[in-house]
């Protein structure tokens, strides 16, 4: 299966779904998005990832640079910012400890670049149980914020400051965005155009 199929077939889990939007009547996650012209605009401020286990898809991520990248969902924002958005997309993959890993990960590749100060993140106001995650990755609720007019998010925010605090040997050296053997899998790759 390629990329394309493995974000189309995620789109349809109930999880996922319950996680992008809070209409009831939802079946789709991120129901207006061609994941073929996703993955073609992708650029140097936009770009998803594949976390694989053995081989298998089992999430993804998207790392935005939301003051400049083209949607300008988040609005205004100041720069030197990384954006993130993770899932897990099979059920059985949940809670082993992956969006952790993925997470971790994550943050090694935002402030690989030194200019960035903080990573922001905007889980639906609703998901308790991913502001709970968030939290223990040393996030920081900051504020309620409406976005694409009718999405209610908690906006979360970690600055470089907490996360070398909190995972000092993730932290340095900050210019490895290997996995480095620190991480153990899942292991990522960049999604392509097809």
């Amino acid at each position: 299966m390629d990329d394309i199929a493995w974000f189309e077939r995620w789109d349809d889990d109930p999880d996922v779904v319950a996680a992008t939007t809070d209409r009831p009547d939802a079946t789709v996650a991120f129901e207006d998005t061609e994941w073929a012209d996703e993955f073609a605009q992708q650029d140097e401020y936009s770009r998803y990832y594949i976390a694989e286990l053995a081989g298998r898809p089992i999430g993804a991520m998207q790392i935005i640079d939301p003051h400049m990248e083209n949607t300008h969902y988040w609005e205004s924002i100041e720069p030197n910012l990384r954006a993130v958005d993770i899932w897990i997309g099979d059920p059985a993959d949940r809670n082993k400890g992956y969006g952790e890993t993925m997470m971790r990960l994550a943050c090694r590749l935002c402030f690989a670049d030194p200019a960035v100060t903080a990573i922001v993140i905007d889980p639906l106001n609703s998901n308790t149980a991913a502001h709970r995650f968030y939290r223990r990755l040393g996030f920081v609720p900051t504020h309620r914020q409406i976005f694409c007019g009718t999405d209610d998010c908690l906006v979360h925010r970690l600055t470089r400051a907490s996360w070398a605090r909190m995972f000092p040997d993730d932290a340095w050296p900050c210019g490895d965005t290997t996995n480095g053997g620190i991480l153990a899998e899942p292991h990522y790759k960049t999604t392509e155009p097809r």
